[in-house]
């Protein structure tokens, strides 16, 4: 009986592996559980919705799925197209090398770009794959998954990685109280300072792991052509 609790793990693995809608999968795994562990349905609607008002800053991003929603019906993807073909050479893998760049920069100074809602998922992926379009035609599914993956990843690694460069970032000073706890005398302006060098390897590291991800595009779909 206490393994049925784990319903709602299973239920988030077959969801992400089906590709279902994630908010979806993670309500109805949430309410499984909770019937599993004997709540009444207006017990869970209580607690989903005291978790939402508390943490409610965390759901903002929800207020621009209908924007991007719109954006992409209405050709947004095809005006990325548009704008990739007259930018010469342009590759994915350099689009998402610059975003990550830029991304990273402003981790750095702490201004927040929006991440993955307001800047990936509307204007870098659109790009990323127009880009591919433009040089190799329509995409199959797999390329166009490994474009958004990659896409992600830039928004990851240059947020991740360059936000500690500020002195006054949350990162920054959790380091800080949690060495001085320990005795470790340090201030946020020699954790900022360590802080770069990495930031600059991230965006290299980055930068050539796109570089190789334009090249792997390169060699399938020339092998496809010569099919």
């Amino acid at each position: 009986m206490e393994l049925l609790r784990l319903i709602g793990v299973v239920i988030v693995v077959i969801g992400f592996i089906w590709k279902k809608d994630t908010i979806a999968v993670v309500v109805v795994a949430g309410i499984a559980t909770g019937l599993v562990a004997g709540m009444s349905f207006m017990e869970i609607l209580t607690i989903l919705g005291k978790s939402f008002v508390t943490q409610r800053t965390a759901t903002l991003f929800v207020l621009t799925l209908p924007v991007i929603g719109i954006c992409e019906r209405y050709g947004l993807k095809d005006k990325a197209v548009d704008l990739i073909r007259k930018a010469k050479n342009a590759t994915s893998g350099m689009i998402i090398s610059l975003y990550q760049a830029i991304r990273a920069l402003a981790a750095a100074f702490s201004l927040r770009l929006g991440g993955h809602p307001q800047f990936v998922r509307p204007l870098v992926n659109p790009m990323a794959q127009a880009a591919a379009i433009a040089k190799y035609g329509e995409l199959d599914e797999k390329t166009e998954d490994e474009v958004k993956g990659y896409s992600a990843a830039g928004e990851n690694f240059g947020n991740f990685f360059a936000q500690n460069c500020f002195m006054g970032a949350s990162g920054t000073l959790l380091i800080v109280t949690t060495l001085s706890a320990q005795n470790i005398q340090v201030n946020a302006l020699q954790i900022a300072m360590m802080s770069i060098p990495i930031a600059v390897i991230s965006v290299v590291v980055g930068v050539i792991h796109n570089y190789l991800f334009d090249r792997k595009l390169n060699a399938r779909f020339k092998k496809k052509a010569e099919v």
